[in-house]
């Protein structure tokens, strides 16, 4: 319970923070930094969801977050409430997830994968031969552009993302989904209804993932509308959570800070190169870190735990 207490307090702590620097940070290189970590962190988050804690691993979330992307953009350009346009986009992600996601629910392990990569990719190709043009904003929605609002609104996602995965991984549906990622055919022998707990995960994780696909379309000024689509919106959430800890909380966090702060340094020193680069990574990573950064940390912090506790040993005998 003090633990419970102590982390949520650290949580609060870091959201009081992030709330109030923009108050101190002036720079808009620094805001928009901020802003891409924020977002890259609800996007790992959201496929945490789904990959991380259920282990049903999905290459198809760019279907859904496209899908939020577009039903934003076009409902808010049109004159409906920001706020209510990222809603109606999270719902028709979850819509989609019905259509697209569920049957491909029935696959396991590799199958399930490419299948979720196939549906996401048809969709994708489908969207580019029909809408091939540029989502511009229009001149009244420039002119009062700024990066504050994006910033709070990405902070906004990543919060009650993270508070929900939370409440939800420590309830009945979280024992029952982490069953069903540490073994399915022993989760149902138990009696976990594999479809149904899959079908909910797989509904919070479009859910989020539409919303965030709105928070793009809000962040961008203009873009070709395929682009939300594209198959790099499915592989970096997962090369994020992998990174930081797949089925942590704090993981998707970690790896999105990680992954961002990289990318800003070698972008710059390496071009297009910086692509190879994180390959190595990502693959170093999963060989020698299965856990993520998060499983590296606990394990310095059990060694300094137990060099502490040898130290204290020896001091007591002498």
């Amino acid at each position: 319970m003090e633990k419970d207490w102590r982390g949520w307090l650290m949580i609060a702590a870091l959201l009081v923070l992030l709330f109030l620097l923009p108050l101190a940070v002036k720079s808009d290189y620094y805001i928009n930094l901020l802003f891409l970590l924020l977002f890259n962190a609800a996007l790992a988050q959201s496929w945490n969801i789904l990959g991380g804690y259920t282990g049903q691993i999905s290459i198809g979330h760019s279907a859904f977050f496209g899908a939020g992307a577009f039903a934003t953009r076009l409902l808010w350009v049109n004159g409906v409430p920001l706020l209510l346009s990222l809603i109606i986009g999270g719902i028709i992600a979850v819509i989609l997830a019905s259509m697209i996601g569920f049957p491909a629910l029935r696959l396991r392990g590799p199958s399930f994968a490419i299948g979720t990569l196939a549906l996401a990719e048809a969709l994708h190709l489908t969207i580019r031969n029909i809408l091939p043009g540029v989502a511009f904003l229009p001149g009244k929605y420039i002119a009062t552009y700024t990066l504050i609002p994006r910033y709070y609104l990405a902070l906004t996602l990543v919060g009650v993302t993270s508070i929900v995965t939370y409440i939800v991984m420590n309830s009945k549906m979280g024992l029952a989904i982490e069953a069903i990622r540490n073994d399915q055919d022993a989760a149902e022998a138990s009696g976990v209804n594999l479809f149904k707990y899959k079908v909910l995960s797989l509904t919070l994780s479009a859910l989020f993932m539409g919303l965030a696909g709105g928070v793009f379309a809000y962040y961008h000024p203009s873009y070709y509308i395929a682009y939300p689509f594209g198959i790099g919106w499915s592989f970096e959430p997962l090369v994020m959570t992998i990174i930081g800890g797949a089925g942590t909380l704090i993981g998707p966090i970690i790896g999105a800070t990680f992954f961002v702060g990289l990318r800003e340094v070698l972008v710059i020193r390496l071009g297009e190169m910086h692509i190879i680069l994180f390959g190595i990574i990502f693959v170093l990573v999963v060989i020698f870190l299965p856990g993520g950064i998060v499983e590296g940390i606990e394990k310095i912090s059990r060694h300094l735990f137990r060099g502490g506790q040898k130290q204290c040993t020896n001091e007591r005998r002498a």
